[in-house]
């Protein structure tokens, strides 16, 4: 098989399987489904994946890592970053529910995103402008990041507020990325003393 079809193969199983996780979960995707979904057999989605959470673990990171990339992080600006996050799970619900999945069923997803080098990056960023007095030192790294992503998830299918929607009305999103924003500033604001 040439390169590029593999690709091909490959981008259609992952899109395939995208849906099926999203909508029934892992426990209730099915692989011959998944499989018959991309026009491929079974044994070709083995050979690339190895298992069903093969094929998961390929699908939450591809889906990470898409985020990752959209939403450009700086520790000085997490009010910001905050409401990019809100945008990217209404642009990227998928990323949520797959998320969501994970936890009900209890396979571990933290290993795939809580050990990539984006967050290791964003983690030193943030130990960095705690140093530096723009972010309070009083909660650790892991747990700042953490609370920042649960705040931007707030109205996404994993919060427990009304889910937003990409047709929600435009006044809406404003109040909710205002608040959000206005939230995580206060939250954690650095020593402004520090600052000069």
């Amino acid at each position: 098989m040439s390169p590029r079809k593999s690709d091909a193969t490959r981008r259609r199983l992952l899109d395939a399987a995208t849906t099926d996780f999203a909508a029934h979960g892992i426990a209730g995707a099915r692989v011959d489904r998944i499989a018959a979904a991309a026009g491929v057999n079974k044994a070709q989605l083995y050979a690339y994946f190895g298992d069903k959470l093969g094929l998961f673990g390929a699908v939450f990171r591809l889906h990470a890592d898409a985020v990752v990339d959209a939403v450009p992080f700086t520790a000085d600006d997490l009010p910001r970053y905050a409401v990019r996050l809100y945008e990217a799970a209404i642009e990227r619900p998928e990323l949520v529910r797959l998320a969501t999945w994970a936890k009900l069923e209890g396979v571990v997803t933290d290993n795939l995103v809580t050990e990539s080098s984006a967050v290791t990056v964003k983690l030193q960023a943030i130990a960095e402008a705690q140093r530096g007095g723009r972010v309070t030192a009083s909660i650790d790294p892991q747990d700042v990041l953490a609370l920042v992503l649960a705040m931007a998830l707030t109205w996404s299918a994993a919060g427990l507020s009304a889910t937003a929607a990409p047709d929600d009305p435009p006044k809406a999103h404003t109040r909710r990325k205002q608040a959000l924003a206005q939230a995580v500033s206060g939250a954690f604001r650095g020593d402004q003393s520090l600052n000069g």
